[in-house]
């Protein structure tokens, strides 16, 4: 390691405080999309210092702190799922046209969410944490003098990446539920490798881009897992109220499409899967990655769909870059999605109710019932 680590891990703390107040502040005086968007990157990345910290020194204060920004990821989770599958739906409604009672039922959700939303945001009080903060520096300076400060803060990294690492191995092809999993702990081991980052010696500025991709094809699977297992629930409601004058809808060619794309995506991912396992030492005792001379070269992936409007002036919002000058995910997916059960049901399986979970901010499907 190297680096000055009481400034590099106070100005994380500093920086990732001072980031959430200003976007939480823009999101309640402007409530949009891009600003909720904003706002849950904030948290999730003032999460990750949070993570490093309670690995390090458990303390009271950093968990009520973890649950209220949890909550309000959680609390955000439904909306930003609806915002994404309007977004996918708007691009492949000219090869199914089908979809358009499908849009106007996520564009009625959207509207109830947003009021919804909008109301948590205005009662949520982020500024009564400012003394913890302050709290939580006083005592990250007293653990920075300890001898073995460096050596705790390298093994919260690897119990991040052994998590990763683990689910990894447990990956299966027809259950889309164990890359949702992993996609969720590759997610904090990313956010938490930015924040140590500046006290690593002769880290690649490469390996956020390569963490970012895998994160994002993760994703991908997910968000089609989501439109698949809101439209079946669409199409049974649709069915239920056909008798009073609701026009038909037809889920079958637009599952089909979904299910190809999916399997699709699946395919892709495993090809490249096994990069994920690069980004970190395997074993406290092996050198990193990026120390090894003989390290295999990365090649960029292919170009990626991009996002398409759902209406004029709407697209997938990019986040902001942190300080180390990396984007996060324009999709970013939650979390949600750091309170929420990980452990997603398969398609044919019945919805679990969203709950608080000790690791990670809520990551549920969410089925868009109004």
């Amino acid at each position: 390691m190297n680096g000055n680590v009481e400034n590099s891990l106070t100005a994380a703390l500093e920086g990732r405080w001072k980031d959430y107040r200003i976007q939480f502040k823009t999101c309640r005086g402007e409530f949009s999309e891009e600003s909720v968007h904003d706002l849950r990157v904030a948290a999730r990345r003032l999460l990750a210092v949070l993570d490093i910290l309670r690995a390090i020194h458990p303390h009271s204060r950093l968990q009520k702190m973890r649950r209220f920004l949890k909550g309000q990821l959680d609390n955000l989770d439904d909306l930003r799922d609806v915002q994404v599958m309007l977004v996918e739906t708007s691009e492949t409604q000219i090869r199914l046209p089908q979809l358009v009672l499908f849009q106007d039922h996520l564009l009625k959700q959207e509207k109830r969410m947003l009021r919804n939303a909008r109301k948590l945001v205005q009662i949520s009080r982020p500024s009564e944490w400012s003394r913890r903060i302050e709290k939580m520096l006083t005592a990250l300076e007293k653990e920075l003098n300890q001898p073995d400060f460096s050596t705790r803060l390298l093994e919260s990294m690897d119990n991040a990446y052994n998590k990763v690492a683990e689910l990894c191995g447990k990956l299966d092809r027809g259950q889309p539920a164990t890359i949702h999993r992993l996609r969720i702990a590759f997610k904090k081991f990313r956010y938490m490798t930015e924040v140590i980052q500046p006290i690593l010696a002769n880290y690649p500025e490469s390996y956020f881009k390569r963490m970012h991709d895998q994160q994002s094809a993760m994703g991908d699977i997910h968000d089609v897992e989501i439109i698949l297992y809101t439209l079946t629930d669409f199409a049974e409601g649709s069915i239920r109220h056909a008798h009073k004058g609701n026009p038909s809808f037809d889920p079958k060619p637009i599952q089909r499409y979904y299910k190809k794309r999916q399997t699709d995506l699946v395919a892709e991912f495993f090809k490249k899967k096994g990069e994920i396992k690069t980004f970190w030492r395997s074993t406290p005792d092996q050198p990193f990655p990026w120390e090894n001379k003989n390290e295999p070269i990365h090649r960029p992936s292919r170009n990626r769909r991009t996002g398409g409007d759902i209406r004029p002036g709407r697209r997938r919002q990019p986040a902001t870059a942190d300080r180390q000058g990396q984007e996060e995910d324009a999709q970013d997916r939650a979390g949600t999605h750091e309170a929420g059960s990980t452990n997603r049901p398969g398609l044919n399986q019945p919805l679990p109710s969203g709950g608080p979970d000790s690791e990670n901010p809520s990551e549920e499907v969410r089925s868009g019932k109004g």
